[in-house]
């Protein structure tokens, strides 16, 4: 019986390790979609006169950091890396 119980145990965790790195994947992903909106409505106000070149600069940074870390399958709408 006890072997049977840490069996149970064993899965339970694992499911609940993927269950967390599924979450942190999709909060990464949502991370990444928000700075690249940033971005882009940096450089539209840049554009239109309303924004500046060191806005849209902190974006990109901002955008670039975020991929370094987490990978850039935000992009992409798959699970690349890189």
């Amino acid at each position: 019986m006890a072997g049977f119980l840490d069996r149970a145990k064993e899965q339970a965790q694992r499911g609940l390790n993927q269950g967390k790195q599924k979450i942190d994947e999709v909060q990464a992903q949502r991370t990444g979609g928000d700075l690249l909106k940033k971005l882009g409505a940096a450089y539209y106000a840049q554009q239109h006169g309303t924004g500046t070149p060191l806005d849209t600069q902190q974006a990109l940074q901002a955008l670039e950091a975020h991929i370094a870390t987490n990978g850039d399958a935000f992009l992409h709408g798959g699970d690349q890396r890189g």
